[in-house]
């Protein structure tokens, strides 16, 4: 058998440029997850109250009589509201195991092995499911604003209501990076994807239930800022010009949130380690 000569030699694949690794990540786990049936038919789901609203937009652009269906701040404002539903459900359908799956089959160690940086890591996760939760509240959303001006004819729509598209933009990726961040926090504690989900569940309608007892109890909204949806909802208002729900300021709702987003990211750095760390 004729051996063969395996001295060094230089490496002739092509290199990848550093800080792209995330990007990898984030394509293969959004073509796994679109791969499956049932997901496509909930994103088929989320995009009907787009259909309804580009067909309100029609008809308040086409038929004088039907002027009230015409779209305002308001109606941009309910319409992410809508969303909310579609939000927790993708939230914990994709996100729930994207770090709990990776540490139940002990996938990081292989990971973080490679010359992959935790944050590119954690990067691409939280593009995984951003991707899809933009693709059920800022998508749909911008498209409206268009078909507003697209139907009507004219631009006086948008010189008139030109904040709503920061509006629109800014509300989507903060309502994103709460339950982004939120969601991966708690998938890098457990092995255990339903275990995740059902502490998002209560981290989610445990604080909003909370926040309603204490209303119930005190007759003051001024402790919104326990509730997470809570919070998003008074920012919210503040983002679209509307009145504020709430008695709380929305600075400290805004605080709340940024508070959440931080402790998750710290969760992150402490959890998503190529050896696990027993103290």
């Amino acid at each position: 058998m004729p051996i063969h000569d395996q001295t060094y030699r230089r490496y002739a694949g092509q290199k990848e440029p550093i800080g792209g690794a995330w990007a990898v990540i984030a394509r293969q786990g959004v073509l796994t997850i679109i791969r499956k049936r049932l997901f496509l038919g909930l994103l088929l789901l989320a995009w009907i109250p787009f259909v309804v609203g580009g067909v309100a937009v029609y008809l308040s652009a086409n038929f004088p009589q039907m002027s009230l269906l015409a779209m305002t701040a308001q109606r941009f404002r309910d319409f992410l509201e809508t969303q909310n539903f579609f939000v927790f459900v993708i939230t914990v359908w994709v996100g729930a195991g994207l770090i709990a799956n990776d540490k139940r089959a002990n996938a990081l160690q292989i990971y973080l092995s490679k010359p992959l940086a935790r944050i590119e890591y954690i990067a691409g996760k939280l593009a995984i499911l951003g991707v899809f939760l933009l693709g059920v509240t800022l998508l749909p959303a911008l498209l409206l604003l268009l078909l507003q001006v697209a139907f009507t004819g004219s631009f006086t729509f948008l010189k008139q209501n030109f904040y709503l598209f920061p509006a629109v933009t800014v509300f989507s990726f903060l309502q994103v990076l709460v339950s982004s961040f939120t969601v991966l926090a708690l998938s890098s504690i457990s092995k255990s994807s339903r275990y995740v989900a059902i502490l998002y569940a209560a981290a989610v309608f445990f604080s909003d239930a909370v926040y309603g007892i204490i209303y119930l109890i005190t007759g003051s909204s001024r402790m919104s800022w326990i509730s997470l949806p809570g919070n998003l909802r008074q920012v919210g208002d503040v983002i679209f010009r509307l009145d504020q729900r709430y008695s709380t300021p929305w600075l400290i709702s805004l605080v709340a949130i940024f508070a959440i987003i931080g402790l998750s990211a710290w969760i992150l750095e402490r959890q998503v380690r190529g050896v696990e760390v027993v103290s």
